[in-house]
């Protein structure tokens, strides 16, 4: 079984930040949340592991 890793993980944090930024640039809202789910589905199918999938969505749950 594996684990959700929630500890800083990229070299070039800001990087993709700015990119993932770019990539939005001229999207409208509903193209933006399309992108955004269609981003989640492919790195979700990279992660593969359903256990890590589910710990990443109640983590993504929790509010500050």
């Amino acid at each position: 079984m594996s684990a959700l890793n929630t500890k800083a993980n990229m070299s070039t944090p800001d990087e993709f930040y700015a990119e993932l930024l770019a990539a939005h640039e001229g999207l409208s809202k509903p193209e933006s949340d399309a992108f955004n789910a269609r981003l989640i589905l492919l790195l979700a199918n990279h992660i593969g592991d359903r256990t890590v999938l589910s710990q990443a969505l109640r983590a993504a749950a929790l509010k500050d």
